[in-house]
């Protein structure tokens, strides 16, 4: 099975990292503090500490991953969904990832060139993460074609 790197695993992360541990898959989840990097072990995973801001406090957590799960559509910082993942994009090529799946896909240009240019599979999370039992559905669907690539 697939090491699975969950980035903003809180409760949407989380439910699908259950799923994804159901199936088989090692997940790691990052947060940006410590209690909530606790609540993700709690619920049986490998818990991290990183900041999706500071690309640098990530990457030692991609080693060994196969996809990255980029939960970011929520965030309020634009940037996440913009200027950082863009250059997150440029440097996965070096990495163990091979595939991404991305949760914000009215601003998806970045990680479609993305996959245009490196001929990384990318996948798009569609539902509104307000809708959680959709919006887990197509996180699941999303993960595996991204696997199936």
């Amino acid at each position: 099975m697939a090491r699975i790197l969950i980035v903003g695993c809180g409760c949407r992360g989380r439910a699908l990292a259950r799923k994804l541990g159901d199936r088989g898959h090692a997940v790691r989840g990052t947060s940006r503090d410590e209690d909530r990097r606790s609540a993700i072990e709690a619920a049986g995973f490998e818990g991290v500490v990183a900041d999706p801001d500071r690309l640098g406090t990530l990457l030692p957590h991609l080693q060994g991953s196969s996809v990255l799960c980029w939960l970011m559509g929520t965030a309020p910082e634009p940037a996440l969904r913009g200027e950082r993942f863009a250059s997150l994009l440029e440097l996965l090529v070096d990495t163990h990832v091979r595939g991404v799946v991305y949760e914000a896909p009215r601003e998806a240009d970045d990680a479609r060139r993305a996959s245009a240019t490196y001929g990384m599979p990318v996948a798009l999370i569609s539902a509104p993460p307000a809708d959680s039992g959709p919006w887990l559905a197509d996180a699941l669907r999303a993960v595996d074609s991204v696997l199936a690539a």
